[in-house]
């Protein structure tokens, strides 16, 4: 589904820009894409959804989370992290599984000013919620299609908000998501297994599902996918080159379901 099926079917489409992490984000980042859209014919309904004003509204789920022991303060270093980590209960991924710490032991490393790190708690919150499914429109990395069923575990305790770039990715597109009364969620299949955790969020939040719709990912010569540090392949650097936009959306399939 491109921007012009979504119009077709008398839908909304929704722009968002995801400018929660602090440090890479940058306004001439944001007038880039802006320029980019513009040039290729994509327009959008409602005013830009940017996440880096949004912090009332993640704060508040976060505060739910935490108040009803979903999430917990970890105040192990990456190393140690990295240290403990183990497979997943589904599939080969090796995750973080975490643990609160007794409540005066928390009280004095919050006293003492160590940094720490929000995690969800996945084992509770999945027996919290019981089996869950997501239905699938397009296509996984290994053609996964139809009813999906979640395994929310699959990633560990993930990271929810940390103090460097406060609110995570899985919490906010969530809340955002919601908020911006999205029914369809197209993206590339390397978000598939983002799926799993964010219908669990979904659930505890008591957000409404959304049916997801992933897609193939542009790929170079080498079977890799575009990167930003491939500047030649850039929407700029094509728009220099003389591309037109209808050729590039012909020859990439962009209005197709691929």
């Amino acid at each position: 589904m491109s921007w012009r099926a979504c119009r077709a079917a008398k839908g909304a489409f929704r722009l968002r820009i995801e400018d929660i992490d602090r440090v890479r984000c940058r306004p001439e980042f944001e007038a880039g894409i802006l320029e980019d859209l513009a040039w290729l014919g994509v327009d959008w309904d409602g005013p830009v959804l940017r996440q880096s004003g949004r912090g009332a509204a993640y704060e508040a789920a976060l505060a739910r989370l935490a108040e009803e022991g979903l999430a917990y303060r970890c105040f192990r270093t990456r190393r140690e992290v990295a240290d403990a980590m183990t497979r997943a209960p589904h599939g080969d991924e090796i995750v973080f599984f975490g643990e609160r710490l007794p409540e005066q032991e928390e009280a004095a490393r919050l006293a003492a000013g160590e940094a720490f790190a929000w995690r969800l708690d996945a084992r509770a919150a999945a027996e919290r919620t019981g089996p869950l499914s997501f239905l699938e429109t397009g296509a996984g990395p290994a053609g996964e299609t139809g009813r999906q069923v979640a395994q929310p575990d699959s990633s560990g305790d993930i990271v929810l908000a940390r103090r460097d770039i406060g609110v995570a990715y899985h919490l906010a597109v969530v809340v955002d998501d919601a908020f911006q009364e999205v029914t369809t969620v197209v993206r590339g299949y390397d978000l598939f297994g983002a799926t799993h955790v964010q219908r669990l969020l979904q659930v505890l939040l008591g957000l409404p599902e959304p049916i997801y719709q992933h897609h193939r990912l542009l790929v170079g010569p080498d079977g890799k996918r575009y990167a930003k540090r491939d500047r030649a392949e850039t929407l700029q650097a094509l728009r220099e080159q003389g591309v037109s936009p209808d050729r590039l959306i012909a020859e990439l399939d962009l209005d197709g379901d691929r």
